[in-house]
């Protein structure tokens, strides 16, 4: 609960200050704004995207591509707006019938690469419900559904290993080692691998968000001092923010987010359900990828 949660409200307080600069006063509360003009506590297209994932996960008890990818179009076509050029352009080629493999491909070469973050905001339902290492290729899978480069694969596998190890008490050291374990990519690898040496960037790409995330959740003392520092980094605030929230939530838990926080959140009770039917859906079955 903690981690879905933790996800929207991460979401929810970066989105007035999303593709900002670093803002001169501390923001701690949930402001309306932005570049979609939101109300104080609404949430953008990474949760609803966090959401569809979560909502596939349970009613298919497990990875459906098929379904997955009807569930993001639903959200797409309620608010394209929201959503970035990967993942619209891929939406855009389905919905004009282009079979799913080929339309990844075709965005990747179209913007001459697919590193962004979408898919890595996406995922972390991956992590309640699969346990760790079998979610690595799961959201390796998932995330190469609408991102055809590898990097934002591994980024976004690297990130659900640690929220499926910290959803069942694994320590927060313990869950990033596990995590820089299974990772094969050099790149990832080498960034993720070593959040010390460098300097957290608020980007859309997949690495330096994961890593802004990343550096921010491992280094803080609080759920409120994590998604806080996070969002006030400006920049894409709204997906640093929520994969923040997604990995502190996970290892806070629900009761550390700040109830000022919670009131305000939109749809919340909603989510709190949802996460809940997909921690009781949970699978120690070995996944099946199926078509």
């Amino acid at each position: 609960m903690g981690s879905l949660a933790g996800l929207a409200i991460g979401d929810a307080l970066g989105a007035p200050l999303e593709g900002s600069p670093q803002p001169e006063a501390w923001v701690t509360e949930m402001l309306p704004g932005g570049r979609h003009f939101r109300k104080a506590g609404h949430w953008t297209d990474d949760t609803l995207q966090a959401v569809a994932v979560a909502e596939s996960l349970e009613k298919c008890k497990g990875f459906y591509p098929t379904d997955l990818i009807l569930r993001l179009i639903s959200g797409y076509e309620k608010r394209p707006e929201w959503y970035g050029r990967t993942s619209a352009g891929f939406f855009n080629l389905i919905k004009n019938g282009i079979p799913p493999h080929r339309a990844a491909r075709l965005v990747h070469l179209h913007l001459q690469g697919s590193r962004t973050n979408g898919s890595v905001m996406r995922g972390f339902p991956m992590g309640i419900f699969y346990p760790a290492p079998d979610v690595y290729a799961t959201s390796l899978a998932c995330s190469q559904l609408t991102h055809y480069d590898p990097v934002a694969a591994h980024c976004s596998a690297w990130l659900n290993v640690m929220v499926s190890d910290l959803c069942r008490g694994t320590s927060r050291n313990d869950a990033y080692r596990h995590a820089r374990h299974l990772c094969t990519n050099p790149e990832v690898h080498a960034v993720l691998g070593n959040i010390e040496q460098h300097h957290p960037q608020p980007s859309l790409d997949a690495v330096l968000c994961s890593h802004a995330a990343l550096s921010v959740f491992m280094q803080s003392r609080t759920f409120e001092g994590a998604v806080l520092s996070a969002i006030n980094m400006g920049g894409d605030a709204d997906t640093v923010g929520a994969c923040t929230g997604a990995l502190a939530g996970a290892y806070w838990g629900l009761s550390a987010i700040p109830e000022r926080w919670r009131r305000k959140l939109e749809g919340y009770d909603a989510l709190i359900r949802l996460a809940d039917v997909l921690w009781q859906a949970r699978t120690d079955k070995k996944p099946v990828i199926l078509a």
